[in-house]
């Protein structure tokens, strides 16, 4: 029995592997008849070929600037058409419907309707798209009026922000934007849907701009994150935020904020019409190829705007009658105009007392001074030593070490910037470790070999500190370029040279204006109790005026008496 049950189990494989054999040489029969129908149909059907080639030979052809061209070059204008398989093919040549694989165009059947939903695949957001689908899955043909698109648009779509749209071009850049677009057939419109999301983090302290007292929330890549974290300090009706759009290719979204009874209108219009009248491909870098395509100041090392990636610093800014920039996928927001002085203030010194805030705008200011013009002032010293007072006989080096004193600066100089670059590219857990070794072997060998001498690495290392106590970090960029210009000028002229190329710094800056305001108020033009404010932390109740550079319509931060209170 066991014998007989064993044959009969192997004769069933065998039958079995048969039969696969059997279907593989069919399926394999098959795939040679398509390929050489395929072939046939190419080979005798001269027409499909042509057509082909002029489809391609069109596509190559094609030199559109903008989406709106693009649409209109396919299907010769610019509406939604009436039909599903047109809309398709105008999608295929322009967004690439069918190679990009993130872009979709589902085809559904509702209520007897065909429909069209296209959209992102990374942008959409899947709980809105399920209820919506959900919803309209049940519709019956019944429950529809002749007008297929209304009844969609204002009775089934379950979802708050709806629009109806009738350029093709429109629908594509909103799409892009990662909303969604239901086309129906026969309808000469699409109904987009705001059902984007994009990838976000969380809102975090801001790494350049610390304090210890204060929020610890900090501006992110998304630009309706940001916007909000404003308008939760600023509870102001008068806020407006107007939304541009810039770059022919890119489409970067670019919000302009303001307070509207505050403000300088005129500022703003300039502002405005500036960011509206660039006419360039895109902007893959956000804010700063921003703030060069608006501002143009050349090669000229000094900022005109301020940046910050706090919301109660830009809210602080809006309050005192200045303008904001906001650039969608940049967490750091432009903030015009500025000042040199305003550069150099920091957040911290507004969360402490009056007295320790202009305590630390001292020492700030100190820090800044020496960060660009310690190094030539020595350097003057040491060149000619006449020039120093008897209480200052102790600078100077004893030894002058086997390299000439300015080449030790330009050594040193480039060294701390490799250094700073080093470790900005280098991970977290090894920027200390290399810091060590930049610091003790490196400096620690440079000068016990005589290479350098030990007041060049000192000083250097002073005005190294000074200058990463620069609030802005573009500031203290230009400030070193500064100091590097000085110690040239020293090490060649002399005395002559410190003079001029100091008197050359200071016009250069009074020459510089941001948006027609003067860069060095309130010292150029000379405004006292202004200038009192930059030098000291007056106290809040103190403070009843807005500055007078930003030209507000409303320069009363309060009442004449805010003792009193009866006022609101």
């Amino acid at each position: 029995m066991l014998m007989q049950h064993g044959q009969e189990k192997a004769d069933k494989e065998q039958e079995n592997k048969e039969q696969g054999n059997k279907a593989s040489g069919e399926e394999r029969e098959q795939e040679e008849g398509k390929k050489e129908s395929a072939n046939s149909s190419e080979e005798g059907d001269p027409e499909e070929s042509d057509k082909l080639k002029a489809q391609e030979k069109k596509r190559e052809a094609e030199k559109s600037d903008s989406v709106e061209e693009s649409v209109i070059y396919w299907q010769q204008t610019d509406d939604v058409q009436g039909s599903l398989d047109r809309t398709k093919a105008t999608l295929k040549e322009v967004v690439g419907l069918g190679t990009s694989f993130d872009i979709v165009f589902r085809e559904m059947t509702l209520a007897e309707q065909r429909t069209g939903l296209f959209f992102v695949n990374g942008f959409a957001k899947d709980n809105i798209m399920l209820e919506i689908l959900k919803r309209l899955t049940y519709l019956t043909a019944d429950q529809l009026s002749t007008d297929a698109l209304r009844s969609f648009f204002e009775c089934y779509i379950p979802h708050i922000q709806v629009e109806v749209d009738k350029k093709l071009s429109s629908t594509i850049n909103k799409v892009l934007m990662g909303m969604s677009a239901l086309f129906i057939e026969g309808e000469h419109a699409a109904i987009v849907m705001d059902t984007r999301t994009f990838p976000v983090r969380s809102p975090e302290e801001p790494s350049i701009e610390r304090v210890v007292r204060g929020a610890r929330d900090g501006f992110t890549e998304t630009l309706l994150s940001n916007v909000a974290l404003v308008r939760r300090r600023l509870r102001d009706p008068g806020l407006k935020c107007d939304l541009v759009q810039v770059g022919r290719r890119t489409r970067t979204d670019v919000c302009i904020a303001y307070i509207d009874d505050i403000v300088d209108k005129v500022q703003v219009d300039s502002i405005r019409e500036k960011i509206k009248g660039l006419d360039i491909e895109g902007l893959p870098l956000a804010d700063k190829q921003l703030e060069e395509a608006i501002i143009n100041k050349g090669w000229h090392p000094y900022p005109l705007v301020r940046y910050s990636e706090r919301p109660d610093l830009v809210s602080a800014h809006l309050l005192a009658g200045r303008v904001a920039v906001f650039v969608d996928t940049s967490p750091s927001v432009m903030v015009m105009p500025t000042t040199f002085f305003d550069l150099c203030q920091h957040a911290e010194e507004n969360r402490q007392t009056p007295f320790m805030g202009t305590y630390l705008r001292w020492v700030r200011f100190l820090g800044i001074f020496a960060s660009m013009f310690l190094l030539p002032l020595w350097m003057l010293f040491v060149v000619n030593p006449e020039l120093k007072p008897a209480v200052l006989d102790f600078i100077g080096p004893h030894d002058h070490g086997k390299i000439p004193i300015i080449a030790q600066f330009l050594m040193v100089e480039f060294g701390v910037d490799l250094l700073r670059l080093a470790a900005v590219h280098t991970p977290t857990p090894l920027a200390s470790a290399m810091g060590l070794i930049a610091a003790i072997l490196v400096g620690d060998i440079a000068v016990k070999t005589g290479l350098f001498v030990n007041e060049v690495v000192l000083y250097m290392a002073v005005a190294a500190i000074g200058m990463f106590a620069t609030p802005s970090y573009e500031l203290g960029l230009a400030n070193r370029i500064v100091r590097l210009v000085l110690l040239v000028a020293v090490a060649i002229f002399k005395v002559q040279g410190f003079v001029v190329g100091t008197t050359l710094l200071i016009l250069l800056l009074t020459m510089h204006r941001s948006y027609n305001s003067s860069y060095l108020w309130p010292f150029i033009p000379f405004n006292a109790k202004a200038l009192a404010s930059v030098l000291f932390r007056f106290p809040l109740l103190e403070s009843k005026k807005r500055p007078s550079f930003n030209k507000t319509r409303d320069n009363t931060r309060m009442a004449p008496n805010p003792d009193n209170t009866d006022q609101s």
